[in-house]
């Protein structure tokens, strides 16, 4: 029998999800809750810059006001602890997770406490189960020498948040004081090619998708920063909140219309310059693979988030939603993570087309859609269990990609080339 723990549920009992999720689940002999795989560890939750867009400090959640500025070593151990403690009870469904490190600014933490985190973390891993360690950065701090030799000793990926060229990236990623952040976090680029000894150490570029800014302009400078992944996101808001721009009540698909002559920019190009984490998933659901992002697919839930004071939360974009939206009401020093696996919001998210609004539900795209990001179905009353707010450009982006990836098929069949330039 698998017991229910108490944990936090959403801010009114008609939110979903709730209870009832998982009472559903339990009733379901075909399903069984499954172990975390990914552990996001947020070592500093403070930040040296001000982006307006930031779902921390500039959304619904602001529970990083009463929490510690970074984590102290006993949080560290503790974690680490019961990481080993949750892949041991595992060990024969896993062979690989990954940690990352986040903030705030992952980086403030400073060299000798990533040096301290991340050699706990490595010592964590059970014989047979490989540990990838990552951090996602602003990239401001990358150019100290100490943190690069923290980052080559333990093997650790950087993810690099960027939203394009200067201009595109200044207009919302700034200091305190109003100035922009692309010099400095281009020196820190510099700096990081110059020490890595891997290729892939720059891993991943992230970037926010801001309408305003020119779409392929934006592309070519995040593929000129050499990263072989490219990741735009979709700005974090939903039915309560519009994004900029959105006009998805009218049929408007501002957001698909921007990422399309990026996608036809990227995939006609050979070889391709990048990976783009969004279109390749698509492309992978449309011939019957996997998909490697949140924002499409029924891929399972199977990330925590670790606070700096030692709190189990879901996943920190959630802070956009409302007010202690991620709190789970467990944490590091007296609860297994194994008490999480069976949070309505982790349940709800690794029940597949049962997880999504009726709406989504009878869909023709379901199952490369997927509902859509979750952070981004929110709707007060009725929680998660909607469509996303971008439905109407999922949409429109999946039936482009969809047709074109078809077609193109259909054309290597007949022995025809491909429309492609180098």
């Amino acid at each position: 029998m698998i017991e229910i723990p108490l944990i936090n549920t959403p801010a009114t009992a008609a939110e979903w999800p709730d209870l009832a999720v998982v009472d559903a689940a339990l009733a379901d002999p075909s399903w069984r809750p499954l172990p975390f795989t990914q552990f996001v560890v947020k070592v500093h939750g403070r930040c040296n810059l001000a982006c307006d867009y930031c779902y921390i400090y500039e959304m619904a959640d602001q529970s990083w006001r009463a929490k510690p500025m970074a984590m102290a070593r006993e949080t560290v151990d503790r974690t680490a602890y019961r990481i080993t403690e949750h892949l041991t009870a595992h060990r024969d469904e896993l062979s690989q997770v990954i940690v990352t490190f986040l903030g705030g600014e992952a980086l403030l933490v400073g060299a000798d406490e990533l040096d301290y985190a991340a050699t706990a973390f490595r010592a964590a891993m059970p014989a047979g189960i490989e540990a990838i360690l990552s951090v996602t950065t602003n990239g401001v701090l990358l150019d100290d020498p100490r943190m690069l030799a923290v980052l080559e000793k333990h093997d650790i990926k950087v993810t690099l948040s960027l939203d394009g060229a200067r201009d595109a990236h200044d207009r919302h990623r700034t200091y305190a004081n109003g100035k922009g952040s692309f010099d400095a976090v281009m020196r820190g680029v510099e700096a990081l090619r110059k020490v890595a000894t891997v290729p892939d150490r720059l891993r991943n570029v992230l970037c926010v998708v801001d309408i305003e800014n020119d779409p392929l302009e934006t592309y070519e400078a995040l593929a000129a920063v050499g990263a072989p992944l490219v990741d735009f996101l979709l700005p974090l808001d939903d039915w309560e909140h519009t994004p900029p721009g959105w006009t998805g009540d009218k049929g408007g698909t501002a957001y698909a219309d921007w990422l399309i002559p990026i996608f036809e920019r990227w995939y006609r190009t050979v070889p391709m310059p990048t990976s783009v984490r969004f279109f390749d998933s698509i492309i992978g659901l449309v011939l019957g693979g996997h998909s490697t992002t949140e924002a499409v697919g029924l891929e399972d839930f199977q990330s925590l988030t670790i606070d700096t004071d030692g709190s189990i939360e879901l996943i920190d974009a959630l802070k956009s939603t409302f007010q202690d939206a991620p709190l789970t009401g467990l944490d590091v020093f007296g609860n297994a993570f194994d008490e999480a696996r069976l949070h309505p919001g982790v349940v709800a998210r690794q029940r597949g087309v049962a997880g999504l609004s009726p709406t989504c539900r009878s869909c023709s795209l379901r199952d490369i859609c997927g509902g859509g990001q979750y952070t981004n179905r929110y709707r007060a009353g009725t929680g998660f269990l909607n469509p996303t707010v971008y439905c109407t450009d999922q949409a429109k982006l999946i039936t482009h990609i969809r047709d074109q990836v078809l077609a193109d098929v259909e054309r290597l069949r007949a022995g025809a080339p491909l429309d492609v330039h180098s």
